[in-house]
């Protein structure tokens, strides 16, 4: 499903960007790099690298406000569910957070309350609003996740900085690999509704690429067993 990818972070000096080294971290790299596509693992790292950033506006910083380590593994590791390594019958999010939680304990030497913070940082990275009432680490891997999508906020970064992390880990398109990987996944387990279930991003992605059906609130409420009318008409 997906190529293994060879990244400028592959001969990266942790150092020059400060990056966490530890074996843990070094080991979730190592499994990024050789499961995930060019434009996903360069994805993983640089949403660490601008919610970090991001975190620092806040007023936020490392080591005091929240654990650095546990960001970077938060980042690294979101996108497991789009990899052979991490896919299955659950939407990509869910999928991802079970994947990276795995990896995890079977290293060993990570706590299980550091465990449950990844798992809910991936599981809620899609789902603007929620990850920011779990924790700070949930919020700043949120924001930089985001950022690396949409670009929101562009204009509280100086452009010399962008220009830094995207040409220390090129984009490659990452807005249309990231939809045709997701949609991909969809198409590749069919057995489960709940893969791409109606008003998430899953979903959306299902019916804008995948050509499913689209669906709307309205369609829920007539289709189902209640016969709800509306007592306005």
């Amino acid at each position: 499903m997906t190529e293994s990818s060879t990244t400028a972070t592959d001969a990266l000096d942790p150092t020059e960007w400060n990056l966490p080294d530890s074996e843990i971290c070094s080991a979730a790299l190592h499994l990024v790099n050789t499961t995930s596509s060019s434009p996903l693992s360069n994805h993983c790292v640089r949403s660490y690298v601008f919610g970090r950033e991001i975190a620092a506006a806040w007023g936020l910083q490392g080591g005091v406000d929240y654990d650095d380590e546990t960001l970077y593994l938060a980042c690294l590791l979101h996108d497991l569910g789009l990899t052979d390594y991490g896919s299955g019958d659950q939407r990509f999010e869910i999928e991802g957070a079970d994947a990276a939680a795995r990896f995890l304990r079977e290293h060993g030497g990570v706590d299980d309350q550091v465990i449950t913070t990844i798992w809910q940082s991936i599981a809620l990275h899609s789902s603007l609003g929620l990850g920011h009432r779990f924790g700070t680490v949930q919020a700043i891997s949120t924001a930089g996740i985001s950022f690396d999508v949409d670009g929101m906020g562009m204009e509280n970064h100086s452009p010399d900085f962008i220009e830094r992390v995207t040409t220390t880990w090129p984009r490659h398109g990452l807005g249309h690999a990231l939809g045709d990987a997701i949609a991909r996944d969809i198409r590749e387990h069919p057995h489960n509704p709940m893969k791409a279930p109606p008003f998430t991003l899953p979903g959306h992605l299902n019916e804008a690429l995948n050509g499913a059906p689209a669906i709307v609130f309205a369609d829920v409420v007539a289709n189902a067993a209640w016969g709800d009318r509306s007592e306005d008409k």
